[in-house]
């Protein structure tokens, strides 16, 4: 299974209601760099990456963008 980035955010709230799309659709994903917080002191400055199956990015894209998140993704 290869992974894409989807998204890359230091913002708690858009990343938990992307993970909740994206579970609620079926589609499996990876939080990469989510324990960075301890190299970084707990204080959110570095970006979190919202990684997902590359057969599925279009199907997670669309998702995404219906739900007005579609500025927080990575281009294309």
């Amino acid at each position: 299974m290869a992974l894409t980035n989807l998204m890359r955010t230091n913002d708690a709230v858009v990343l938990g209601l992307a993970e909740s799309l994206l579970k609620d659709a079926g589609i499996h994903f990876f939080v990469a760099d989510r324990s960075m917080s301890v190299m970084e002191g707990s204080l959110g400055l570095l970006p979190r990456r919202l990684m997902v199956d590359a057969d599925r990015e279009a199907d997670a894209r669309v998702i995404l963008t219906e739900a007005g998140l579609g500025k927080e993704l990575e281009p294309e």
